[in-house]
Order: C-alpha cells, then sequence, then structure tokens
C-alpha cells in the first residue's frame, strides 16, 4: 500500500495534467500531442478542418510511464473531418485512469472556415468537453479505512476551448486557449486557479517533395507549438512524412514531456495503423517511456474540398486496385578506358557512320523529289478535273439560259477576263516574291545547317586528334578535315538546289491553284446575276397574277358579306329577344347576390375595426416604451431577410418567363446565372446574425422574467408583455420567410435545370467541330500587331473571383488545373478575345465550353497539379491578356 501511494503522489505532484485541485476536481488534458494524423482537433479546436480531405473514425490507446504499476492510461475513440465544404467536425469519447483516480467524458468540436481570397483562409473553432471526475472504488486496495480516500468526491465539469488559425497555400498560424472556462457543475461555479489552463500558439507547414522514384510527392509536415501557462512555459515541435505508398513516419521533441518518435502505414486504402514512442526526459526523466497506438478507418469521399491536402494515399498490405506509374532512373554509365586498338576501331566506325549519314541524306533528298513530284501530279489532275467540271458545267448551262443571259454572259466574261487578268499578274507577284524569299529563308537555313555540321564534325575530330598527340594524328586531322568539308560542301549543294526545285514547284501549283478559284468565283457571280435577273421577272408575273385573284376573291366576298348580313339581321333579332329574358333572370339574381354581399361585408367591416383597434391598443402600448437597440437590430435583420426573398422571387419570376418564352421560340437576351455561393454564403450570415439577436431577446426576456416576478409596476409589466410579443412576431416572420425561401430554392432549381437544357446544343459533337474550325480560322488568319496592345484593349468577359473555380463533366477536355484568362456566354466576344490574344504573339490560346453554365472558358496552359498552376499563376509576368488570370479545375 505504502508503493501504491508513493505512485499516486508522484502522479499529483510531478505532472500538471493530472493535477487535482479544489476536491478532487481533475483538469482536462488529454495527452494527444505525438501525432499529426489522427485527433488533431484536440491540439487546435481548427484542425478537424484545416488541411483536411477525409473523415476518419479512429480508436487510441496511451500508455504513460509502462514501468509503474497503475500507470496513466487514456483511452479514446473518436470521428472527425471535413463535413461541408466550409465546416469540419468532431466528436469523441475519453477515458483517463490515474492510478484510483479515473476521468470519462465526451468532446464536441466544430470548425467553421471564411475564404479570405484564394491563397488565404480563416478559420474558427471550438471545443466543448463535458466529464465527471472521481474516485474509481475497484481500484481502491486497502485493508483499512482511509478518511482522506473519502474526501474526494466525484465532480461533473465543462470546459470551453476555442482557437482559430490563419492559413495560407503552404503556411498556418493560430492562436488556442485550452480551458478557458472550466465549470464545476457540482459546485455551480468557474473553477479559479487552473493549472492547464494556457494560450497555445502553432505555426504549421505543408508541402510536397517534388523528386524521383518512392519519395516522389510526398507529404511533409511541420508544427511548432508553445503553451504559456501561469507557471511555466512548454515548447514542443513535431515533424512528419508521409509517402504516396501510404507510409507516414513522425518525430518532435517537447520540453516537458521529452522525445517522441512513430510509424504508421495503411493497411487499405480505409484502414491506418499508428504507433508512437515517447521517451522521458529532464525532471520525468525517472518516469520512463510511455506507448501510443491508434487503429482508424477513413471513410471514403466523393467531392474535393479546398484548402485540403490533394494527396492520393495507397496502401502496404491490400494495395489499391489503381495501377500505379513508376519512373525507372536512368543508369549513367562509368567511363571506360580506351586502348590504340580501341581508338583505331572507333576511328574506322566513326567514318562508316559518316559515309552512311550522307547516303541516308541522299536517299532523303530523293524522297523528298519524289514527294513534290506526287503533289505536282496531283494538283495538275485537280486542275484538269477542275477545267473538266468547268466546261460542262458551262454547257449545260449555255444550253438552259436564254439570249438574255448570253448577253449578261459576254458582259460578265470581258469584267471576268479583265479581272482574272489583274489577279493573276498579282499573284504571280506574290508567287515569285514568296518564292524568292522562301529560296532565301532556305538557304541560309541549309548554310547554317552545314556550317553547324561541319564545325560540330571538326571539333570531335581535333579533340580526338590531339589527345593521340603525334604527327600521324595531325596528318589524319587535316585530311579527314578536307574530306569532310569537301563532303559537306557537296551535300549542301545538292540540297540547296533539291530544296530550289522543290519551292518553284510548289510556287507554280499554288499559282494554278489560285488561278482556277478565282475563274470559279467569277462564274459564281455570273451565275447569280442571271438568276437575280430571272427571279425578278418571275416576281413580276406573280404580281400581276396576285393583282387579278385578289379581285376575283373581292368581288365573290361582296356577294357573300350582302347573304350573311340579311342572314346575320334575323339572327340578331332573336338573340336579342332571348338576351332580354336572361337578363331580366340576371338582374333579379344580382340583387339578391348584392344583399348576401353586403351583409357579409358590413360583418367582415365590423371584425376589421375590432382588429384594427386592437392592433392600435397594442401599438399604444408598443410605442410608450423606448425600442432598444435589440429591437432596431432584429427589424433591420428581418427587412433584409424580406429583401433578400423578395430579390429571389424575382429572379425565379425573370428566369421562368425566360424559359417559357423560349419554348414558345421567343428568343430572348439571357440573364447571366449569380454567384450562388456567394448568395448562400451572405444568407447564412443573415440567418446567423438573425438567429444571435433573437437569442439575446430570449435571454433578456427570461432576465426580466426573472427580475419582475412578483412585481405590479404597470410599466414593467406592459415593457415585458411588449417584448414578448416582438419576439412572437419575429419567430413568425423569420418562419414564414425561411418557408417562402425554400419554395423558391426548389422553383429556382427546376428552372435553372430548364434553362441548361434548353441552352445545351441538340449535337455537342457538331458545336466542337464548329468551334475547333473557328479557333483554326483565327490563328491561321490572324497576324502578331505590330502596336503593342495594353491590358484595357481587351474584354474578359465575367469577373473572376480569387479561389479555384471547379467545373465538372467538360467534354473533349482532359481533367487538370487550367490558367483560364477570360469567360464569355457570347462566341462574338470570345473569338474577338481570342484574335486580340493572338495578335499579342500568344499562339497556344484555346478554350472549352462548360454546358452546365453555357460559358466558354479561354486559356494557354494546362497543369496536372495545383502546385504546378499556383506557381505558374504567381509568375504570370505583366502580359496584357493576363490581367485577370484565375485558376479553373476540370473533373470530369
Amino acid at each position: 500500500m505504502k508503493k501504491y501511494l508513493i505512485h499516486i503522489v508522484l502522479f499529483l505532484c510531478f505532472t500538471q495534467q493530472f493535477h487535482t485541485q479544489e476536491d478532487g476536481v481533475v483538469s482536462f488534458a488529454i495527452p494527444v500531442r505525438n501525432s499529426l494524423k489522427f485527433n488533431r482537433h484536440i491540439i487546435n479546436p481548427t484542425f478537424s478542418f484545416v488541411r483536411e480531405q477525409n473523415k476518419y473514425i479512429s480508436f487510441n490507446n496511451k500508455r504513460q510511464w509502462v514501468q509503474f504499476n497503475d500507470a496513466p492510461q487514456t483511452y479514446l475513440f473518436g470521428y472527425s473531418g471535413r463535413f461541408r465544404e466550409d465546416i469540419g467536425v468532431g466528436v469523441s469519447l475519453f477515458q483517463q485512469n490515474y492510478g484510483v483516480l479515473t476521468t470519462f467524458g465526451g468532446l464536441l468540436n466544430f470548425a467553421y472556415n471564411v475564404v479570405l481570397n484564394r491563397d488565404s483562409n480563416l478559420t474558427f473553432g471550438i471545443n466543448l468537453g463535458f466529464y465527471k471526475s472521481g474516485l474509481n472504488d475497484g481500484k481502491v486496495v486497502t485493508n483499512f479505512p482511509d478518511s482522506s480516500l473519502d474526501n474526494i468526491p466525484s465532480n461533473s465539469l465543462l470546459t470551453i476551448n476555442p482557437g482559430i488559425n490563419y492559413g495560407t497555400d503552404f503556411l498556418d498560424f493560430g492562436l488556442s486557449i485550452n480551458n478557458a472556462v472550466l465549470y464545476n457543475l457540482n459546485a455551480s461555479k468557474i473553477v479559479e486557479e487552473d493549472p492547464e489552463q494556457s494560450v497555445q500558439a502553432h505555426v504549421m507547414y505543408t508541402g510536397y517533395t517534388n523528386t524521383r522514384g518512392f519519395f516522389d510527392e510526398s507529404k511533409f509536415s511541420g508544427l511548432i507549438k508553445s503553451e504559456f501557462k501561469k507557471d511555466n512555459t512548454v515548447i514542443s515541435g513535431i515533424a512528419m512524412l508521409t509517402v504516396p505508398k501510404g507510409i507516414w513516419a513522425q518525430a518532435g521533441y517537447n520540453t516537458l514531456y521529452g522525445l517522441f518518435g512513430g510509424i504508421g502505414f495503411n493497411i487499405s486504402t480505409q484502414i491506418s495503423i499508428e504507433y508512437n514512442y515517447e521517451k522521458a526526459m529532464g525532471d520525468l526523466v525517472n518516469f520512463g517511456s510511455s506507448h501510443d497506438i491508434t487503429l482508424a478507418y477513413k471513410f471514403k469521399n466523393r467531392y474535393r474540398y479546398r484548402y485540403s491536402g490533394d494527396d492520393e494515399e495507397g496502401s502496404v498490405i491490400i494495395p489499391d486496385k489503381k495501377s500505379r506509374r513508376y519512373v525507372a532512373k536512368r543508369r549513367v554509365p562509368s567511363k571506360p578506358k580506351v586502348s590504340a586498338q580501341d581508338r583505331a576501331s572507333a576511328r574506322a566506325k566513326a567514318k562508316a557512320d559518316a559515309e552512311a549519314r550522307v547516303a541516308a541524306a541522299e536517299e532523303r533528298a530523293k524522297e523528298r523529289a519524289a514527294a513534290a513530284e506526287r503533289v505536282k501530279a496531283e494538283a495538275e489532275a485537280k486542275a484538269d478535273e477542275e477545267a473538266r467540271l468547268k466546261r460542262e458545267a458551262d454547257a449545260a448551262a449555255a444550253k438552259a439560259r436564254a439570249d438574255e443571259e448570253a448577253r449578261l454572259k459576254r458582259e460578265a466574261d470581258a469584267a471576268a477576263a479583265k479581272a482574272r487578268a489583274d489577279e493573276e499578274a498579282r499573284l504571280k507577284r506574290e508567287a515569285d516574291a514568296a518564292a524568292a524569299k522562301a529560296r532565301a529563308d532556305e538557304e541560309a537555313r541549309l548554310k547554317r545547317e552545314a556550317d553547324a555540321a561541319a564545325a560540330k564534325a571538326r571539333a570531335d575530330e581535333e579533340a580526338r586528334l590531339k589527345r593521340e598527340a603525334d604527327a600521324a594524328a595531325a596528318k589524319a586531322k587535316a585530311d579527314e578535315e578536307a574530306r569532310l568539308k569537301r563532303e559537306a560542301d557537296a551535300a549542301a549543294a545538292k540540297a540547296k538546289a533539291d530544296e530550289e526545285a522543290r519551292l518553284k514547284r510548289e510556287a507554280d501549283a499554288a499559282a494554278a491553284k489560285a488561278r482556277a478559284d478565282e475563274e470559279a468565283r467569277l462564274k459564281r457571280e455570273a451565275d447569280a446575276a442571271a438568276a437575280k435577273a430571272r427571279a425578278d421577272e418571275e416576281a413580276r408575273l406573280k404580281r400581276e397574277a396576285d393583282a387579278a385573284a385578289a379581285k376575283a376573291r373581292a368581288d365573290e366576298e361582296a356577294r357573300l358579306k350582302r347573304e350573311a348580313d340579311a342572314a346575320a339581321a334575323k339572327a340578331r333579332a332573336d338573340e336579342e329577344a332571348r338576351l332580354k329574358r336572361e337578363a331580366d333572370a340576371a338582374a333579379k339574381a344580382k340583387a339578391d347576390e348584392e344583399a348576401r354581399l353586403k351583409r357579409e361585408a358590413d360583418a367582415a367591416a365590423k371584425a376589421k375595426a375590432d382588429e384594427e383597434a386592437r392592433l392600435k391598443r397594442e401599438a399604444e402600448a408598443a410605442a410608450a416604451t423606448p425600442v432598444d437597440d435589440i429591437t432596431k437590430s432584429m427589424n433591420d435583420l428581418l427587412t433584409r431577410l424580406d429583401e433578400t426573398v423578395a430579390s429571389r422571387d424575382k429572379d425565379l419570376k425573370d428566369l421562368k418567363e425566360e424559359n417559357d418564352l423560349g419554348e414558345k421560340g421567343i428568343v430572348t437576351a439571357p440573364k447571366p446565372f449569380k454567384s450562388i455561393s456567394a448568395e448562400n454564403a451572405a444568407l447564412e450570415s443573415l440567418k446567423s446574425e438573425l438567429d444571435g439577436v433573437i437569442n439575446t431577446r430570449n435571454e433578456k426576456i427570461t432576465e426580466l422574467e426573472k427580475s419582475y416576478k412578483g412585481s405590479i409596476n404597470p410599466a414593467e409589466l406592459k415593457m415585458l408583455e411588449r417584448l414578448k410579443l416582438e419576439q412572437t412576431q419575429a419567430l413568425n416572420s423569420r418562419k414564414n420567410l425561411m418557408a417562402t425561401l425554400e419554395k423558391i430554392k426548389i422553383a429556382t432549381e427546376i428552372e435553372r435545370k430548364r434553362r441548361i437544357k434548353r441552352a445545351a446544343y441538340d449535337n455537342a459533337d457538331d458545336r466542337y467541330s464548329k468551334d475547333m474550325a473557328t479557333l483554326n480560322r483565327i490563328k491561321q488568319n490572324t497576324p502578331v500587331s505590330s502596336v503593342p496592345l495594353k491590358e484595357e484593349d481587351f474584354d474578359f468577359g465575367e469577373k473572376q473571383s480569387g479561389n479555384i473555380r471547379i467545373v465538372k463533366d467538360v467534354k473533349n477536355v482532359e481533367s487538370g488545373y487550367y490558367l483560364v484568362i477570360a469567360v464569355h456566354d457570347d462566341v462574338d466576344k470570345r473569338d474577338e478575345f481570342v484574335k486580340k490574344t493572338v495578335s499579342a504573339g500568344q499562339s497556344n490560346v484555346n478554350f472549352f465550353y462548360d454546358e452546365n453554365t453555357s460559358k466558354y472558358f479561354i486559356y494557354y496552359e494546362k497543369y496536372s497539379s495545383v502546385e504546378q498552376a499556383t506557381r505558374a499563376l504567381q509568375s504570370k509576368g505583366d502580359k496584357p491578356y493576363n490581367g485577370e488570370m484565375s485558376m479553373v479545375k476540370i473533373e470530369n
């Protein structure tokens, strides 16, 4: 028993974690400090959200200082992780055994994130814990009564731990207050002098490695934190490396508890196990080591959240079915020793290789000449076929056309001959100029290549001859250089001649094609003029025939009208008699109905007057009491909520009207979609503010009821009744507005689906083909501007936010991260922006179409990872078309 009590004294005196105070009250301190993988929300309440992508269920057991009997143990079972795009949640149950003392309770965690811009997030979190601490009678082993144990009562405690975190691309900074409030429910008071009450600050880094092999795309996390307590300061640091295979290792140091390290791995893609070892140092060095083991289950996530780890982990024992691609390392051979015989063999081989290269060059020249001949033959055949078709068409047209057409043809032929002659002269000049420029460019290119090849060969040969360093090698060098120069000059001359011949043939073929196209155009214009003359004559004859038919119809209609008037006069007389009888009967029924309605109106007027009098009395009573700030705030928030409902109802009506007109074939300018996330965020904020004011009013009413209990002061009672009435009206208004909002939300979703369905193309492949043809035509026909363009010359379309925009199910485009420079829903504006981008020197411009929003996203760079895209976005430069660059992620 003596040794057992010594252990208890050690636990209660040398460690703050097990410090008891105020009649057995135990501070809230769960020893989760050795892991950056699981139960991170206990370190800081915001960590259920920060850098988290998944949800986990985990079971943890920590045994401290195992060399002692009845050493402290902690059992922790919980759930934590991302719940929504902006919310993290954690729920935990725990039990801690400190010798004969036991603590059992639960912990609720909530974290909410606010996006400041694309790279900045501000997260708020809170941990709310409830637990009972007291004596575990089953652990007490004694042969005699111990009065000291009888004085340790059981206590129920409530603790509040708030926290905040600010995150950038790779860094996080945060604060939390451990045991900010520790409330003893048994004593009904806040526990003062809590040794575990502290302010905790942290800095955390999260990044990824860019290497090869096993550690490629590994995740590195590091956390440094300081706990500032009343009596001392505890500083700790921990670092963790996670490889994509599904293995992680971590190590760190704590100035109070010592060194620790651990390892973990994924048994499967969802089941994980982790072990950590802690070695006590400093004042606790004699306490020995501690062990920490965790078993966890990861839920599959269907969504990809922002501000989270974008990493995919495999498994060790049960591998993932998805195949992984491995990159083999390139082996670098060592430099072998070269003998004289090997050098001679190398020279012979080099000579043979040079001869083979010359032969290959000659063969390629022959192939190019043959290809050019084929192209010329095809062009000539095409020209012959077009000439034949033209003769056949002319013969058929000549037979069908009259003398007037022959006259028009002669005039058109004369004009066409002149235009043809002018056009042929212009095309010949342009072809001659293009051929001369192409020959000059080709000659310069061939000269550069020949010079470069000769220089490289000379350098290689000179280096080899220099190593041998003898007169015979020097002579061989001179001979070899001369031979190589002659061969290079011969090859260059032959290639130059072949290239000039090819360019001449291509220029002749282009000129022939241009002449044929011009002749066809002139023929189409002549045919169009003849067709117009025929159409005019047919229209004149039709007008004369229509006039004659109209006169005959008018005569017949006059006759029929006379007969119809006579019949109508008789029918009107009969109908007027019948209507008079019915009118008499209706007059009697109307008189009876008016009498009944008057009686009902009188009754309603009396009820309305009574209601107005009651409301007037209530208003006078309310006016007699000053309106406080809470009432003003509540009325203002209800007004804003009512305006939000009215705005959304108007948007719904506009969208429904647009869809109704579209289904009737009436084309209207579509109204663009609003930012749903921004509107919802504003609405949630408004609801939260209103709920807070209503709760404050409830607390005020409760306080007044307690204060005025038994009071007979009429002013006090009247104010209390007014507050209750305002609260009831506010609750009813909020309930009605939220019900209306829900109906509008459902109807709006239906109308949005109608709009998206109406706006979709019948054949997406046809649209894609047309878009790509337009893009290619713009790229081919748009020259680079000689005058530098400015940012204000560009219309960037829809304003982009700083966040990463996610677009799903985009056809004909791969998944990845795209740097979008403009967003348009109008095709003409899209084409204008693309033309200006090409004019500014960016020829790689492209775009894709999102059917969900009916918008075109224009880009010119695509990346497979968010880190690469972020770096490119940060170094976009000052190009005028990059003024509104943003990141869009495509998920197909």
